[in-house]
């Protein structure tokens, strides 16, 4: 007799890569298929199936979604140049030369997008583990950002009408090109920004010269792979001035270089500081908000954690810089932006300047705040909006939709959850050094990017942090907040598999949170209970002070902890559910 739980609805399933892909399907196998009478829809998202399918792997899991109402995704690959050339060495029978976008970049905007989704991050309320605040208090690190460019000086507005914005340019020909075109609704917002790569060159001498004069360790941050026309136009020019004039002098003095993307080295810098840096970030707006926290830190350190935060990030819409349109210019020229035939715009570019239109959607924009306020009251967390509105018209439009949800739930007799409004940059600090016990942080999309890693590294390790999308439809996908582990997977291939070491404690978590999500939704009390009852199991297992080497040293009596490999970990874990 089939003992297993049975249930009725289909979970999609989304597979990815290396060591979150091991520790994945050893997961599936203990927790899902031993245990449940259940559909599983898969879906290959490897970078390799992603490549070979040209991303129609990608609109499957989308198509997926929607119809299944339900997911769990775990991390994938997103390869660089490197690993693109080898895989495409691997597989000559593809055309190189006619490769959809979704082939080769990463998946998770384009679900995002295709479900209309935003993320919510948030810890996993582990019990027993007790971070050790990172030593702020006197290190010697400098941010130095731009001063001017980008989006602090672009041209942003609310669109008066429902149309096309276009963006047009005008160069040596004299004729009107158009780059980019997108459709927007009345009450939109949109902005164009641009920055002058002179002045970016002129920032990156002054900024290099800076770290050897002042001997110190350079690092440098952008977010090039998601904006490549526009980070990564600046990450070329920034790079080709340090390797051409720069890279002897620093190597010669002793002092190293390290690039990496902004949201990955605001949570590595700000988790683990190193003694003397200098850490530049070209983009101003990113920059002077991270140069406002490092100040703060310096001086007042950061407080022992005791706070469970929670990142509600507007992914959905528009997708801000996100779902930009991005590219350096070709020629000098006129740059205009153009709104149902009337120009709004127009601003003088030269060759290689960085051009960036974004917009976001206003009803989108109100969905979000929906599902911020609606969070909040149910898991009764009080709630800090990071929002520019002095001088973003761009970001005003999100103020007078807070007041309108704000009115829509008074006229329904809902009270909404505690919230303030205030800058960006006094979100993070407030996020960072002054953290209520139980708060949610909505934020845009890119901030809510550098935010949610730098909160997940204070946390001790993206393996205990929980990632929701959620969309206005209902669609849930649960996901794991980590990568793939390339480092330990190398180490799992050089051993046959004997050195199996990995935190899978998030990807369980996401899991179960989806095994509850079905069983709410089909009144499938025993797979309810049973999702709960894995939840439990995991926080039990580490409360019992089996953790894996990521957390050694972190919980609350590091002399009773016992290390285990990924494989010892999902016994535990297993052993946990069987006994309770």
């Amino acid at each position: 007799m089939d003992s297993r739980i049975r249930v009725a609805s289909p979970l999609v399933i989304l597979h990815g890569d290396e060591m979150a892909q091991v520790a994945f399907e050893q997961i599936l196998q203990k927790f899902v298929t031993a245990r449940l009478d259940i559909q599983l829809e898969e879906i290959d998202l490897s970078a390799e199936h992603r490549l070979l399918t040209n991303g129609k792997a990608v609109t499957e899991a989308i198509e997926a979604l929607r119809r299944y109402g339900v997911g769990v995704k775990n991390a994938g690959m997103t390869v660089n140049r490197q690993q693109l050339d080898e895989l495409l060495r691997k597989h000559p029978e593809v055309d190189a030369s006619n490769l959809n976008p979704l082939a080769t970049k990463s998946p998770n905007g384009a679900i995002r997008k295709g479900i209309s989704g935003n993320i919510t991050r948030e810890d996993i309320q582990f019990r027993n583990l007790k971070i050790s605040r990172p030593d702020w208090i006197g290190r010697d690190i400098e941010v130095d950002t731009m001063e001017h460019g980008g989006i602090k000086d672009s041209f942003n507005q609310l669109s008066l009408a429902t149309g096309v914005v276009k963006l047009m340019f005008v160069g040596s020909s004299g004729d009107p090109v158009e780059l980019h075109r997108r459709e927007i609704c009345k009450g939109d917002p949109w902005l164009l920004a641009t920055n002058d790569i002179e002045d970016v060159k002129a920032w990156a001498h002054r900024f290099f010269q800076r770290a050897i004069d002042e001997k110190r360790d350079v690092y440098l941050g952008l977010k090039d792979t998601v904006i490549p026309g526009y980070d990564g136009a600046m990450r070329s020019v920034i790079e080709d001035i340090y390797e051409n004039d720069y890279r002897q002098k620093i190597r010669d003095l002793g002092l190293n270089y390290y690039y990496e993307l902004i949201d990955a080295q605001a949570a590595r810098i700000v988790s683990n500081p190193p003694d003397r840096a200098l850490w530049g970030v070209p983009d101003n707006t990113t920059g002077r908000k991270l140069f406002k926290l490092v100040n703060q830190l310096r001086k007042l350190g950061i407080p022992s954690r005791g706070a469970h935060v929670s990142i509600s990030r507007m992914s959905a819409g528009g997708g801000d810089q996100y779902g930009s349109f991005n590219m350096p210019a070709q020629e000098d020229g006129i740059l205009k932006v153009i709104v149902d035939g009337d120009e709004k715009h127009a601003r003088r570019v030269r060759k290689g300047d960085p051009m960036l239109l974004m917009s976001n959607d206003r009803e989108a924009i109100k969905d979000w705040v929906m599902q911020v306020f609606r969070d909040a009251s149910r898991k009764d967390k009080e709630v800090y909006f990071g929002l520019k509105r002095e001088y973003m018209e761009y970001d005003e439009v999100y103020s007078d939709v807070i007041t309108e949800v704000r009115r829509d739930l008074a006229r329904e007799h809902t009270p909404p959850p505690s919230f303030m409004i205030m800058r960006p940059s006094s979100q993070l600090k407030k996020m960072i050094t002054d953290p209520p016990r139980n708060a949610l942080y909505p934020s845009q999309n890119l901030d809510g990017d550098i935010f949610s890693d730098i909160s997940a590294a204070l946390g001790g390790s993206l393996a205990t942090a929980s990632s929701i999308i959620e969309s206005k439809d209902g669609t849930m996908l649960f996901e794991a907040p980590h990568g793939t582990a390339h480092d330990l997977y190398l180490k799992y291939l050089e051993s046959d598999g004997r050195e199996a070491h990995f935190n899978p404690s998030a990807l369980i978590f996401a899991l179960a949170n989806a095994l509850e999500t079905l069983g709410e939704r089909e009144g499938n009390a025993p797979l309810s209970e049973y999702a709960v009852n894995l939840k439990a199991a995991l926080t039990d297992t580490v409360d019992r002070g089996i953790v894996t080497a990521d957390l050694k040293g972190k919980t609350v009596d590091p002399g009773s902890e016992q290390v285990v490999d990924m494989g010892g970990f999902l016994n535990a874990v297993e052993d946990s559910l069987l006994k309770g």
